[in-house]
């Protein structure tokens, strides 16, 4: 009853439009008079409890961090790297697109932010060759989605949050998967392109411009090493990464490349504190849910209902990822997050998964979610930035969402492929 209660306070709000931090605040107040008490401190004292936590500074810090780069010019130096690299292979521009949502992933954390990125710079350059716009849109989508799995991610950082697991390992843990996501979206390309006849390369740069464009990139090219090396060698926290992502960012973008300026700098402050709001209005709010989830033993309710899968781990994960597919089409990456990494991290840890391997499978899941309609957030950006319909994209993402769905399986029966580098690191 109270797992109804619950489920159908929140799915109801939501289906009335209510903003998902209200459904989630109004969910909380049903399960308090389901157990016969409510008091507006609870409320009141767990938002800001939720609200104040050292981990979560990261979130406005890598927001700045990422509104400097695109604003500073690294976003844009990034794509010229990578399209002199391989920008003259046949459907080259594909392989610039899938070769610069790597590179900033490793630089925002944010697929919207890194979507929004790849879509602006490069819509116009793959409309201008001949490319089917319905293909190339889905392939930047589905680029844009590496992001908060390549270190460093915000989602990551949520999440770590939210169920208590050490984001400095999530980050760390992230870096093969977001590879393997890469190399998925090649292996793809590579089959639409071959098949094209509409498709146009670029002439072959001489290496002197390569040469050029990548000390160009050079300063951009530094900040994942810092940030990785500083993780992994404990010079610092994800917090502290997140502030020195920040500081680097505005440092290259206004003394660098002097891209930008004192005017520039306060409407790219508002953009990022603007974002970080939100972010934080519905982690206050989930974490409210999440303590009255807690005290009404959902939890154990559901360790209940999941008992005959705990005894078979891999069993177990394929029923939670297809129960993250389905939520993954309603609803985005951050309440999903906040509202279910709480329910299920006891259902892991009684069935013996390991939380940091959860997490990213639980991650990777949720932005192929921001690929699928109704919400599929990352492909209502894409289709605004490049003026097509929704139809016409999801005609081009399918292949990618299908081929995401096949590594996110290989990595539930394969889960060394991301405990081992973990193991290498710690």
């Amino acid at each position: 009853m109270t797992v109804f209660i619950f489920v159908g306070t929140l799915l109801g709000f939501m289906a009335f439009g209510v903003p998902i931090a209200f459904a989630l605040l109004l969910s909380a107040i049903a399960l308090m008079f389901h157990l016969s008490f409510f008091d507006a401190q609870i409320l009141a004292q767990n938002m800001l409890t939720g609200a104040d936590s050292f981990a979560l500074m990261a979130v406005p810090l890598f927001m700045l961090a990422g509104e400097a780069m695109n604003a500073g010019g690294m976003s844009r130096r990034m794509v010229a790297l990578a399209s002199a690299f391989v920008g003259h292979i046949k459907g080259g521009l594909g392989y610039v697109a899938i070769m610069a949502s790597i590179l900033l992933a490793a630089l925002s954390g944010s697929a919207v932010a890194d979507a929004a990125a790849l879509a602006a710079m490069l819509v116009p350059m793959l409309r201008s060759r001949g490319y089917d716009m319905n293909q190339a849109t889905g392939l930047i989508a589905a680029g844009g989605i590496i992001a908060p799995i390549i270190p460093p991610s915000i989602s990551f950082i949520i999440f770590g949050v939210a169920a208590n697991v050490s984001v400095t390992k999530l980050f760390i843990a992230g870096i093969v998967p977001g590879l393997l996501m890469g190399l998925t979206l090649v292996m793809v390309w590579a089959f639409i392109s071959s098949r094209s006849k509409t498709m146009l390369s670029s002439p072959k740069e001489p290496w002197s411009l390569r040469t050029k464009t990548f000390k160009d990139a050079g300063w951009a090219l530094f900040l994942p090493v810092i940030i990785i090396g500083g993780l992994r060698f404990g010079i610092f926290t994800p917090t502290e990464a997140a502030a020195v992502a920040a500081v680097y960012a505005l440092f290259v973008g206004m003394v660098v490349y002097k891209e930008i300026t004192i005017k520039s700098l306060y409407p790219l402050l508002v953009n990022a504190a603007m974002t970080t709001a939100i972010v934080m209005f519905l982690v206050a709010a989930a974490l409210v849910t999440s303590y009255m989830i807690t005290l009404a033993d959902l939890p154990q309710a559901l360790i209940g209902m999941l008992g005959p899968l705990i005894d078979s781990p891999m069993l177990l994960m394929f029923c939670i990822v297809i129960l993250l597919v389905l939520i993954g089409t309603a609803m985005d990456l951050t309440p999903t997050i906040l509202i279910l990494a709480p329910v299920l991290m006891p259902v892991i840890k009684k069935a013996g998964i390991d939380p940091t391997y959860f997490g990213v499978i639980f991650i990777m899941v949720g932005c192929t979610g921001l690929l699928t309609p109704p919400v599929g957030t990352v492909l209502n950006v894409v289709c605004g930035v490049a003026k097509i319909r929704m139809e016409d994209i999801i005609k081009g993402v399918w292949p990618y969402v299908l081929a995401y769905t096949g590594l996110i399986a290989l990595l539930v029966i394969f889960p060394e492929i991301v405990l081992a580098p973990l193991r290498w690191f710690y």
